[in-house]
């Protein structure tokens, strides 16, 4: 199945004031995104439309009102209001935000950062959509010795994704569906171009971590998996991430009113994941399961 239907949108074309973001969500004491314990800010907007995304909440730039059923109090007038409504039933997805304030938040957490070796991770999402608030964001937390990592599908013009990746301290970059016709047909994604960046970026000496998606049906394939293990063979790549498909978005599909296109699909089991993971550890990487 694809979403070729979906609304295309850009990562060069949805920016932001520089000074403001607009976020779905910050996830504090986070174990993965990173090394150490991470606080992970959420962005909103994604210029690609992953079938098996977990986070549906983050495709739309808009900010978006739900229906929680669990918390509804059946009033006999519903407004379908999220600033009426007296139990939270409805609420909104998406709040803006300014440099100032989300600094001030983030940092509530930085003795957890100190502590472990963590530090904040930039989410979304694409958080290159506001490259330009995510860069100025990152810049002042690495003056005040906060470790600052993004992750990112990397499909953007390099002059616009170097400036951030320069403000972190590891790149956590999604390689996915490799084959470039499919790449763009399924995932509305340059797959060259990402590939142009991911290089680019280790040239400029900034640590790229690649994750690999495992996904049945899309990238959970041996050709799939021997053909990024044969794009980083040369490059000075150490560790890769894998990350198993799961089903922990499919209810937020149906409080969004959208179609779960992996509905009915199973996650991949430790047996059919364990002949990849030997690939992986064979060609030399060290492999990280969850990111």
């Amino acid at each position: 199945m694809t979403s070729s239907a979906a609304p295309r949108i850009s990562c060069e074309v949805t920016e932001m004031r520089a000074d403001k973001a607009r976020i779905f969500n910050i996830q504090r004491y986070s174990l993965n995104d990173g090394q150490g314990i991470r606080t992970v800010v959420f962005f909103k907007g994604c210029p690609h439309r992953c079938p098996w995304c977990a986070n549906p909440e983050s495709l739309s730039p808009k900010i978006e009102t739900v229906r929680r059923e669990s918390k509804c109090l059946r009033c006999v007038r519903c407004r379908q209001d999220a600033n009426e409504c007296p139990s939270g039933a409805w609420e909104h997805i998406g709040r803006d935000i300014t440099l100032e304030q989300l600094e001030r938040d983030v940092l509530k957490d930085e003795i957890f950062f100190r502590a472990s070796g963590g530090g904040v991770t930039l989410s979304g999402g694409e958080v290159l959509m506001q490259a330009e608030f995510a860069t100025r964001f990152l810049q002042r937390l690495r003056q005040l010795g906060i470790r600052t990592a993004i992750e990112t599908a990397g499909d953007t013009a390099f002059s616009r994704l170097l400036p951030l990746a320069q403000a972190c301290d590891e790149v956590l970059f999604d390689l996915k569906i490799m084959d470039d016709e499919r790449a763009r047909e399924v995932l509305n994604i340059n797959q060259p171009r990402v590939l142009n960046n991911f290089e680019r970026l280790l040239k400029e000496g900034i640590r790229v971590t690649p994750r690999l998606p495992l996904i049945p049906g899309f990238t959970l394939t041996d050709e799939n998996v021997a053909q990024i293990l044969t794009f980083l063979a040369p490059l000075p790549v150490t560790e890769v991430h894998l990350l198993p498909f799961h089903q922990y978005g499919e209810p937020k599909y149906h409080q969004l009113d959208k179609v779960w296109q992996m509905a009915g699909i199973p996650a991949p089991t430790e047996q059919e994941i364990a002949p990849l993971r030997e690939k992986v550890e064979h060609a030399g990487y060290r492999v990280v399961m969850g990111g």
